[in-house]
């Protein structure tokens, strides 16, 4: 038998077993398979299932998911690039610690992006910013009466990303997108304070926002804009000293 040959009968026989997706013919289902472990591990991370400091095996992940590691090496370079997981100089791999002492620093940070892309999203916005800003928002509605927090995570996400968009800077844009990403797992905590069901008036200061833009009012939207992170602030600040349950398990 031919080398030619013996490669063909290999690759039959690895699509027969069905439960690895490696490289060649099946790029298309590799991408697949590289997004379901991306998602599922995003998620279990953001839920802090996956607990800060975890380690994260390649072996054992790629048995878990039935993969080569072709796949799931491709998904953790996704989390990583999210900053969701770390790689010490050891070389092992875990989930990333949140950084509790320098959150007054990055609660400045994010608190400065939400009033500047409101405000700049008010004085740039376009007819098509308005109805993709609102498209958001109907998604964040429904994932709050669903009390599903991860699609509010992902929901509250795009909806300040889509108003960053409007104000036509793409390097605020682009940090804002970063210092959301990080904070997603910080999110998961305010809405833990109040056990996945947003009160109303939370839902509200995002219309308020929008009510602002859609009138060009930049002083009223980063006025709202200042507010809707002040209380944010607050929430999270509350649930991370209430929760010694929470405290006890992550790193600092």
């Amino acid at each position: 038998m031919d080398d030619e040959a013996g490669a063909g009968m290999a690759r039959q026989g690895g699509a027969a077993k069905g439960g690895r997706d490696d490289d060649g013919a099946g790029g298309h289902r590799r991408g697949s398979g590289v997004s379901h472990v991306y998602e599922k591990l995003r998620n279990e991370i953001v839920e802090l299932t996956l607990e800060p400091g975890s380690p994260i095996d390649e072996l054992q992940l790629a048995e878990r998911f039935s993969l080569s590691r072709t796949p799931i090496r491709e998904a953790l370079v996704r989390l990583a690039a999210e900053g969701l997981i770390t790689t010490l100089p050891n070389r092992a791999t875990i989930v990333s610690n949140i950084d509790f002492l320098n959150l007054p620093h990055f609660f400045d940070a994010l608190t400065l992006m939400y009033r500047v892309t409101t405000r700049l999203a008010a004085a740039n916005r376009t007819p098509e910013d308005l109805s993709r800003i609102r498209a958001m928002q109907e998604r964040f509605t429904r994932a709050v009466a669903a009390r599903d927090a991860l699609a509010m995570i992902a929901a509250n996400r795009d909806f300040h990303l889509e108003i960053a968009r409007a104000g036509r800077n793409r390097y605020y844009a682009e940090l804002f997108r970063q210092l959301l990403d990080e904070g997603r797992r910080i999110l998961r905590l305010y809405y833990s304070s109040f056990q996945d069901v947003l009160p109303p008036q939370y839902l509200a200061e995002h219309e308020d926002m929008i009510a602002a833009i859609a009138d060009r009012d930049v002083a009223e939207a980063d006025r709202l804009a200042g507010l809707h992170a002040a209380q944010i602030v607050r929430h999270i600040q509350a649930s991370i000293t209430a929760d010694a349950g929470v405290n006890a398990r992550i790193e600092i």
